[in-house]
């Protein structure tokens, strides 16, 4: 061994010694005074996209999705058409949401429009940090008294990825769509579910946003007729109770808002990051690009569901969850960036419970945490201004979180598919598992 391994290796000799006498002490504290750890080392680490796009962002910009849900619940108090109303200058922005997502909006209107942005923002780290615990519950609680600590450096880098913290600059609902159909489908289920039937929380958010009707076609393909009935049952409910309530903005959606995809921005924008906002940026046009796009929701589709299929037989429900998810965005006619919240739930699918044990997994739940850290989409827009450079590298960049998205799909394939790598020696082993003791 050289003389500067020698050197590295007694450093990291060190650092680790350090880090289980620290976590030694932080394990011997009350759990109120663990768990008050946790929040602070999650508020500070969210103060970067916090102050990035509630402190420093223009106001013209700020918190311009949220505003669209408050715009609905005042217009439902005022009395005024919800789905002709937008939002002010310079965004003029529709509701684009069912009528049912007006109705819990309400609340909304009842406080003023800057302690709303920061209510929403706070409600969305916590539902992030929800997130993790429930997604990586199995590799949490192989900490055991340091879990809180764990779930706060695991939420941390969460906070940062580009679709999480786009949710957070335009104070979206995604985190709260993911949480909720994760809670649903988890095993074992959530204690706070005890006394919900599976199914119903999807069936929620289906009421709520469309795209998760695809858990209810993952439901279907898997016989799973009871879940797929209550989330459609519940769904139906909350629906034809908001059509007693709003009538006419009901009418006004199912029979016309909903079909206007235009409504919803440009589709052909780099924000869409779905397979057919990728077509439309590249082409074909028209019939071609119709068809083209409909065999490659079919292609993606199936390997999708079959890989959900294939979780849910292995008792995997978190990588069951994750690839539900990316199908809610690639196979989505738009999806934007923000919709990539589901990377969360990718992220920790790949893990899995002792990443230590087999690290190819730590290696490839890094290449995804790196690459949606990146904000390739605009790097490929800035690219793209440059005349000079080849446009191809601008195109590839610009679509990046599609073939992210495709990427991460086949990680998930690998993590399902893959052994655990055999370690080399029991002196290795001893290390790990005194590694995941401490």
């Amino acid at each position: 061994m050289t003389p500067t391994a020698a050197v590295a290796r007694g450093r990291g000799h060190r650092i680790r010694r350090l880090g289980r006498s620290v976590g030694s002490r932080i394990a011997g504290w009350s759990p109120t005074a663990r768990w008050a750890l946790a929040v602070a080392i999650i508020l500070a680490g969210a103060s970067i996209p916090v102050l990035r796009y509630l402190v420093f962002w223009p106001l013209d910009q700020w918190q311009v999705d949220v505003e669209v849900y408050r715009q609905a619940g005042v217009s439902i108090l005022t009395g005024r058409p919800i789905y002709s109303a937008m939002t002010e200058a310079p965004q003029l922005l529709p509701f684009t949401y069912p009528p049912f997502a007006a109705v819990i909006a309400i609340p909304l209107a009842l406080l003023p429009f800057g302690a709303i942005g920061w209510l929403w923002t706070i409600a969305q780290i916590a539902a992030t940090a929800a997130i993790v615990w429930y997604a990586g519950w199995r590799l949490i609680h192989r900490t055991g008294t340091l879990a809180p600590i764990t779930v706060a450096l695991l939420t941390v880098p969460m906070l940062w990825l580009h679709p999480v913290s786009d949710g957070i600059r335009f104070g979206q609902v995604n985190a709260f769509m993911v949480l909720a159909c994760l809670m649903d489908l988890r095993k074992p289920r959530p204690g706070l579910l005890r006394h919900v039937p599976p199914g119903v929380l999807v069936g929620l958010a289906m009421s709520i946003k469309l795209t998760p009707g695809v858990f209810v076609v993952h439901y279907l393909v898997n016989r799973r007729w009871k879940e797929a009935i209550t989330a459609v049952v519940t769904a139906v409910t909350v629906t034809l109770g908001s059509w007693v309530l709003l009538p006419e903005a009901s009418f006004a959606f199912w029979g016309g808002a909903l079909q206007d995809p235009a409504r919803l921005g440009p589709n052909a924008g780099t924000s869409n990051q779905s397979i057919r906002g990728f077509l439309l940026r590249l082409g074909p046009d028209g019939l071609p690009g119709d068809v083209l796009w409909l065999v490659l929701v079919a292609v993606v589709g199936f390997v999708g569901f079959q890989l959900a299929r294939r979780a849910y037989l292995a008792g995997d429900s978190i990588s069951e969850v994750a690839a539900i998810g990316l199908m809610a965005v690639l196979l989505s006619p738009v999806a934007w960036i923000h919709h990539l919240h589901w990377m969360v739930v990718v992220i920790f699918a790949v893990l899995g419970a002792d990443p230590l044990r087999d690290r190819r997994r730590l290696v490839a739940a890094a290449v995804i945490t790196g690459f949606f850290l990146c904000r390739l989409p605009w790097w490929g827009i800035t690219w793209l201004s440059h005349p000079d450079w080849p446009r191809w590298i601008g195109r590839v960049l610009q679509n990046a979180d599609t073939f992210g998205s495709l990427l991460a799909l086949a990680l998930l394939w690998w993590a399902l598919h893959s052994k655990p790598a055999p370690r080399h020696t029991e002196g290795s082993e001893e290390t790990e598992r005194r590694e995941v003791v401490a």
